[in-house]
């Protein structure tokens, strides 16, 4: 909302920017100016481009980074030319998207290729929100772009990095089980056991697509999955899990690609642990692992028995544990704490349950 002398001055420009010490004599032409000589002023002074449209969206204000950017000649963007400036690619969308705020209202924001001055386009990010009078009629719109090629493309890099990382994983899985294929010809007695062992390996290939990190691009569509599907996905590759020494109870939960990944990530981390040096090292260990819900978040439990005795805390944390750690607390809301009994290591994972799937209520 916008009162008194917030409101729009006559001619369009967002006054509601002004000082406050500009009171009633605002309505005065020498505090016009001086209103609006402070809001050029500090628009230019922006390391982001500002742009301002009447409520129908004609554009009438840019400043002075726009120019400086895309070096147009002033006031050739203005009205509806602005949409030429991006990439022919991206102009249905901006133009479709900026077309639906100006009919509701909602907030405008839109990643797009904005032409530089060099002939170069650049990932830019638009945003824009409406001015509303005390009535909440729409007034004006005030937008920015802010230049975020360099980040983009950094995104992009490693994307392909860790595609390709995970390509030469997928690669190391196919030659240890083909080597373990042309291994067993030579003696039909082990190719049961060899079959085996190939098709733990291809479980494990599946579980490190799971934990590897993704883009909203190369994350897994899980489908109608749920956490004790996923976590049983992720424990297939271990013998202890089909002689039933991994053990999951309790409350179960859908998941989708938003929350695979993190949970994939400390459970992967916690089994290999394991296997190493807690219960499924021990061909008598077990691990136990309990799912509750409680009001909006999802406690689970992780405890390992029978595994060899435990002295206390490792003297190191490894990079896995504080990368699993860093996505359950950053992507889920949560926390990790570990418990380093002498009969096991026990661990409880706390997260908000609204975070594991889209489509779950949001409280």
């Amino acid at each position: 909302m916008i009162d008194g002398p917030d409101r729009p001055t006559p001619d369009g420009a967002p006054a509601g920017l002004a000082p406050p010490w500009l009171t009633s004599a605002a309505s005065t032409s020498e505090a016009l100016s001086r209103s609006q000589a402070q809001l050029q002023v500090l628009t230019d002074a922006m390391p982001q481009m500002v742009w301002s449209t009447r409520p129908d969206g004609f554009h009438d204000y840019y400043n002075a980074r726009w120019y400086e950017f895309t070096g147009v000649p002033v006031g050739s963007t203005d009205g509806e030319a602005w949409n030429g400036m991006f990439h022919p690619d991206d102009q249905p969308r901006a133009w479709a998207l900026w077309r639906h705020s100006l009919a509701t209202g909602e907030p405008y924001e839109i990643e797009y290729r904005l032409r530089h001055h060099s002939g170069d386009y650049r990932w830019t990010l638009g945003r824009a929100l409406p001015v509303r009078d005390r009535d909440g009629t729409i007034v004006r719109w005030i937008g920015t772009c802010t230049d975020i090629d360099a980040a983009k493309r950094a995104a992009e890099d490693n994307e392909l990095l860790s595609r390709e990382l995970s390509h030469r994983i997928k690669n190391i899985f196919a030659v240890i089980s083909g080597l373990i294929g042309l291994s067993s010809r030579h003696d039909p007695s082990v190719r049961p056991f060899a079959k085996g062992l190939q098709e733990r390996i291809a479980a494990l290939g599946r579980a490190h697509e799971f934990a590897r990190p993704h883009s909203e691009r190369s994350r897994p569509a899980l489908g109608g999955s749920t956490l004790h599907g996923l976590l049983g996905e992720l424990f297939t590759p271990y013998p202890a899990f089909d002689e039933g020494r991994i053990a999951i109870s309790g409350d179960d939960v859908p998941i989708d690609d938003r929350g695979a990944t993190p949970i994939a990530l400390v459970f992967h981390e916690l089994a290999t642990n394991a296997a190493k040096y807690g219960a499924l090292s021990d061909p008598e260990g077990q691990i136990v692992i309990d799912v509750t819900r409680q009001g909006v978040g999802l406690v689970i439990r992780w405890r390992e028995l029978g595994g060899p005795p435990v002295a206390g805390p490792p003297v190191h944390t490894g990079f896995g544990t504080r990368l699993a750690e860093m996505s359950i607390e950053n992507q889920l809301g949560g926390s990790v704490r570990r418990t380093w009994s002498p009969e096991g290591l026990q661990v409880e994972i706390e997260v908000l349950a609204g975070r594991l799937n889209r489509d779950a209520p949001k409280t």
